[in-house]
C-alpha cells in the first residue's frame, strides 16, 4: 500500500487500528455531524489540516472496513456525514449534475465478406483481409 490512512498502522503486513488516531477520526466524524466546520473539527483533536484533507478523510471508505482495513466508522455515521456534506455542497452551489455528452453517430458503415485463408504468411494474409473491407457513408436522415 502506498499510503496508510490516518487511524491505521501496519503491523506484520496487516492494517491494525491505531486506537488514539481512530478515536480522533471518530471525533472528527461526530463533530462534523454536530455542525462543526471541517478544519475546526480536526483542530479539536489536535490535527492541523486543510478542509480538503479533512473532507477526503470523511469520504474515505476504508474507515467502513474492507478486506484489508478493519472498521473504525459504522455505516450509519458514514452515510449521515456524506449526506450532510452533500447538503452543504448543494447549499453552496458546488454540486453540478453532469450532463451526458451526446453520443456521436457513426456516419460510416463498414462491410467485409468472409475471409478465406489465401496466404501462409500472416502479414500477407492480414493485408489481404484488410483489403476486403468496404466502407460507405451513411445518410443520417435515413435512420
Amino acid at each position: 500500500m502506498a499510503h496508510t490512512p490516518y487511524g491505521y498502522r501496519i503491523v506484520d503486513g496487516k492494517a491494525v487500528i491505531d486506537e488514539e488516531q481512530a478515536a480522533n477520526v471518530q471525533a472528527i466524524f461526530r463533530d462534523y455531524l454536530s455542525g462543526t466546520a471541517l478544519t475546526v473539527a480536526a483542530a479539536k483533536v489536535g490535527l492541523k489540516m486543510y478542509h480538503g484533507s479533512v473532507g477526503r478523510m470523511l469520504r474515505n471508505r476504508h474507515y467502513l472496513g474492507d478486506e484489508f482495513y478493519p472498521a473504525i466508522i459504522d455505516h450509519e455515521t458514514f452515510d449521515a456525514v456524506e449526506e450532510k456534506r452533500m447538503e452543504k455542497a448543494r447549499g453552496l452551489g458546488r454540486v453540478r449534475e453532469l450532463e451526458e455528452p451526446p453520443k456521436p453517430e457513426c456516419s460510416t458503415l463498414f462491410h467485409m465478406p468472409k475471409v478465406t485463408q489465401k496466404y501462409d504468411d500472416p502479414f500477407k494474409q492480414a493485408e489481404y483481409a484488410y483489403s476486403l473491407i468496404e466502407s460507405e457513408v451513411k445518410d443520417n436522415d435515413s435512420n
